[in-house]
């Protein structure tokens, strides 16, 4: 074989290895997870990590009611992202995954099948229907599950918890029974949102404000003189009306009062002129807000009016008003009263608001607070039961009994217009209308609810808190302790602590009951006193009793026949204490999660001797959400927290945003139906790709999914593994006995030893404080940018072509397996599949996993700010020397950067001093470059932002290395190799050597 005709490649130390460049990760991925599931990883990873700190990610509880979508998908991640990265920063990092599995949702679903079979709920046993609940949301949670495992989430998969295991209803019942301990449990009367569809009350979480368009009325009321008002009030109103402004018509026979401000300035009016056939006649005198007057007047059509006099707060404060259907079915004769309220505005209205304390919270407040005074009045302060469950007029609404607000289909029902009619038939209408406003409406039904005055459990925010003396500090209520507990949690992001803030400070009482048949009921016994108020039965006897029934059990040891007696005996009678049958709201459940999980090292034992940083330890509990959960899950954990513990269960919270489509317009929800399966992304493109996405998206704020958002992130993955796959490929050829030690290498591979401890320092930052995008854009930059483009880039000639004797061959090696390890483990807890197959693929080991190190603890010695500095200099060079080389290939001077030999001019004497000993030809590879100190011709290339050099590129002179390819005179010095540079001649001869001794 004659020199000319030799193929060098074989004498090549180019990459080998198996791991694929297009990865397959549909195939792949669930490889791995039964790898992991065959390992036991996760009980694994808790013996590694036994007795370090633990880092806690408590599972918020998914609802076990259909299959994951790209929302869920989002949560999970960022929760398996916060629980690998915490386990590899030190921390011994257990999850436990759970379902919420009880409450209406599913509920709902059985009766659905039950209509679709013409089955009737009624006429089935509660425990025959509470087994097919039990029976659905257990399908949905080993669907989710297995969804939520194709994630790659590290987490005790095969002992998760459910709100609906014999355990958990035990100890939510427990829970429940300690408010009744501690006094604040009470039954009450309110307004409480109700959907009619779906026959039960609505917690603000359950609920979603929709358009929806609403009649509209101005009403008047009559004013009445008084005893309280002077004489001079009584005689400049005594012909008034005072005008209120609803878009709930049907409310008016609920009215009890009418609200005002101290801080607005009132009015009185007189119609001057309006057309004869108006309801606003001429003469007529109405007490309206100044600002809104005029258009009060505009809506009830009156084309000339005139203010007057002022009406002092006082005065109103004194006034009584006859009700706008006074005398209708020979009823409402009681007088209606003005009332100072804080929620009274003149942004729109009248000025004055229409109070119907059973159909509206601020309503119920401003009645019950002035309840005193206006029994001293005279007045009868009885909140009455108007509206029935149904939607229905009780006989508490006289003359419209039987009249539906809302139709069993939750559509408008036939109530508005006929307190309409009745109202203009009286003469107490001076407008009407249609308003397309945001309104309350169920999030599953997507059906309007209505505020109605019913029988409720509810948890006391503002009365002090029993011990268990029975004795209560004045102060200690849970609105106290909650906002106490806000301020020691750390709010990721920050905003968060101001949100939840305002919603505890105005939070009305806790409303813990629903009237439904799934759910954990509420667990005590109540005898009436006559006042319409209930004694609660407190008896440890009997609450025990109850708990281990249902832990042995379940719930529906409540719903079974001759439970009452069989919990209350022998020592109460049954007949004289009744059994409670409402269930409890669901997010009491999800509230006391922490109770059953976290506390129960029984059933959880990777919470054992679980110590917190507030009790003298060291352990740390996290809450990860969306921002929802805000008046979600965060709260209810934190109420029932707090008013059993006195502490919130969590040290940190984080929130993500909501799931935006592709263009940023309307959210993905399964409300909405605009959901994308993760199960598609896993067959298309892999989970990896999907945490990629979850990974480096900002989700403090809305986060946006779409087909050309995966795309872009599938492409980016793709380089990501291509410059893993590049080092693999490279390592082949690294033995551990040929690796240099940092003092012996050259710069470039000690200035990336330097580049992994500032990178080793902000990621560890990143992970520590859960900014994951940071973490994300600071790898992806380092290994495209500094690694790809730059680093791999200038010594690929170095490890293909330098003999094996080369000793900057040997550093970049060593260096590569650091860059290797690092970045690997860095990735891991982002792209779990995809840092265990390249793991893998250097280390080969039946047991191993990237997932049980550690982040790689990195020498401090490696770090060198000098060289750093002195090499951003010589980047800033070398960008304009391949600035220049970029014009000449586009002008087709020179094809390979190989076939140039650039002239570098700097002007500026002390960055030439910072560089004069760096090859450029081997920075910016080319065959040859010659450094100048000086300005350099005017047409030679320039940067703008690199002031002081100057590039002229010259063609490279000599012959063509047939291996290494470079131009240069000393090719063909050495006879043996007349084709190749003395470089190249040296690797031939070690590389003969090597096979020489292998056979």
């Amino acid at each position: 074989m004659t020199a000319a005709a030799r193929d060098y490649s074989e004498t090549l130390f180019l990459p080998k290895t198996d791991f694929p460049m297009r990865a397959g990760l549909p195939r792949k991925e669930p490889e791995i997870l039964a790898r992991w599931q065959k390992l036991n990883l996760y009980e694994r990873l808790r013996a590694a990590a036994r007795g370090r700190p633990r880092f806690v990610l408590h599972d918020g509880p998914p609802y076990a009611n259909g299959h994951i979508h790209i929302g869920t998908a989002l949560g999970k991640i960022l929760k398996d992202i916060v629980v690998r990265s915490q386990q590899m920063l030190g921390h011994d990092s257990p999850y436990v995954p759970g379902w919420d599995c009880h409450g209406l949702p599913i509920e709902w679903k059985v009766e659905e099948e039950y209509r679709a079979k013409g089955k009737n709920k009624e006429d089935v046993p509660i425990i025959e229907f509470r087994a097919e609940c039990r029976a659905f949301a257990e399908h949905w949670l080993q669907v989710q599950r297995t969804e939520f495992m194709r994630l790659g989430g590290v987490g005790d998969w095969d002992h998760y918890y459910s709100t609906m295991s014999y355990a958990a209803e035990a100890q939510i019942a427990r829970e429940l029974m300690k408010f009744a301990q501690n006094g604040t449990l009470y039954r009450g009367s309110k307004p409480v949102m109700w959907s009619v569809v779906e026959q039960t009350a609505l917690a603000e979480a359950e609920v979603e404000y929709e358009d929806y368009v609403s009649d509209q009325a101005w009403v008047k009321f009559p004013v009445r003189t008084s005893a309280a008002a002077t004489s001079d009030v009584n005689r400049n109103l005594a012909t008034a009306a005072v005008v209120i402004w609803t878009t709930t018509p049907w409310t008016i026979p609920g009215n009890r009062a009418i609200s005002f401000s101290p801080r607005i300035e009132y009015g009185l009016y007189e119609i001057v002129d309006a057309p004869p056939d108006n309801w606003a006649k001429r003469g007529d005198r109405f007490v309206l807000a100044d600002k809104l007057a005029a258009d009060v007047f505009q809506h009830a059509r009156v084309t000339k009016f005139e203010r007057l006099r002022s009406v002092a707060a006082g005065d109103l404060a004194v006034l009584q008003c006859q009700h706008p259907l006074k005398g209708f079915a020979g009823d409402y004769n009681f007088p209606v009263p003005l009332l100072a309220g804080d929620h009274v505005t003149d942004d729109a209205g009248t000025g004055f608001v229409h109070t119907a304390p059973g159909h509206g919270r601020e309503d119920f407040d401003v009645w019950t607070t002035n309840g005193a005074k206006l029994a001293e009045r005279g007045i009868d302060t009885t909140i009455p039961y108007a509206v029935d469950e149904n939607g229905a007029f009780t006989d508490h609404a006289p003359g419209f009994t039987g009249k539906r607000v809302l139709t069993e289909e939750g559509e408008k029902g036939d109530a508005n217009e006929a307190v309409i009619k009745a109202l203009s038939e009286a003469g107490m209408l001076i407008a009407r209308g249609r308003l397309k406003h945001q309104y309350p409406h169920s999030w599953r039904s997507k059906k309007p609810v209505i505020f109605r005055n019913t029988p409720q459990w509810f948890i006391a925010m503002d009365k002090p808190i029993a011990r268990a003396d029975g004795e209560a500090e004045a102060g200690d209520t849970l609105r106290h302790r909650a906002l106490a507990a806000i301020a020691a949690t750390r709010w990721v992001p920050e905003q968060g602590e101001n949100r939840i803030t305002g919603m505890i400070e105005s939070r009305p009482d806790w409303v813990i009951s629903r009237q439904r048949a799934w759910g954990v009921p509420i667990t005590v016994f109540v005898r009436e006193t006559g006042d319409g108020s209930v004694e609660i039965l407190n008896d440890a006897r009997v609450n025990k009793r109850i708990a281990d029934a249902f832990e042995q059990e379940g719930a529906d040891a409540w719903y079974a026949t001759g439970a009452a007696a069989r919990f209350l005996k022998p020592d109460y009678d049954s007949n004289e204490w009744r059994k409670v049958d409402d269930t409890l709201d669901v997010w009491f459940d999800s509230g006391s999660t922490h109770a059953f999980v976290l506390e129960d090292p029984e059933h959880f034992p990777s919470f054992a001797g679980l110590k917190r940083k507030h009790d003298g330890g060291s352990d740390t509990v996290m809450y990860l959400e969306g921002s929802d959960q805000h008046r979600g899950w965060f709260q209810s954990s934190l109420l029932e927290s707090c008013g059993t513990r006195g502490v919130a269960p969590y040290d940190i919270v984080l929130t993500h945003g909501f799931l935006l489509d592709e263009k940023g317009v309307d959210k993905m929800s399964k409300s909405r139906g605009n959901v994308i399966s993760p199960m598609d992304v896993f067959r298309t493109n892999g989970a990896d790709i999907l945490r990629l996405w979850a990974a480096a998206s900002d989700y403090a704020d809305d986060v946006r999914f779409g087909p050309e958002i995966l795309k872009n992130f599938a492409e980016t993955y793709r380089k990501l593994r291509n410059t893993i796959r590049w080092m693999l490929g490279s390592l082949a050829h690294f033995r551990d006995e040929d690796r240099v030690a940092p003092a012996k290498m050259p710069e470039l591979e000690r200035l990336m030893l330097h580049r992994l401890t500032e990178l080793d320092r902000q990621l560890r930052r990143g992970y520590a404080e859960f900014d994951f995008k940071r973490v994300f854009a600071a790898l992806n930059a380092f290994m495209t940018a500094d690694l790809s483009a730059f680093y791999f880039d200038i010594r690929k000639d170095v490890l293909y072509c330098d003999p094996i004797s080369s000793l900057t061959r040997k550093a970049c090696l060593t260096v590569l397996d650091h860059l290797f390890r690092a970045t690997v483990t860095w990735l891991a807890p982002m792209l779990p599949f995809t840092a265990e197959e390249a793991w893998l693929a250097r280390y080969p080991s039946q047991d191993g996993s990237v997932h049980l190190e550690l982040f790689p603890e990195l020498p401090s010695a490696w770090r060198d700010d000098a060289l750093a500095e002195k090499w951003r200099k010589v980047r800033n060079v070398r960008r304009v020397v391949t600035g220049a080389l970029e014009i000449e290939r586009a002008h087709k001077r020179i094809g390979s950067s190989l076939e140039a030999a650039p002239v570098v001019y700097i002007s500026d004497p002390e960055l030439f001093a910072a560089v004069v000993d760096v090859d450029f030809a081997e920075i910016a590879i080319t065959s040859d470059s010659t450094l100048v100190e000086g300005d350099g011709p005017p047409d030679a290339f320039r940067l703008d932002d690199v002031k002081g050099v100057a590039v002229e590129v010259r063609l490279a002179e000599g012959k063509k290395c047939a291996r290494s390819w470079k131009i240069l005179p000393s090719v063909g010095s050495d006879p043996a190799y007349p084709d190749v540079s003395p470089r190249d001649a040296q690797a031939l001869r070690e590389w003969e050597a090597m096979r020489k001794a292998a056979e």
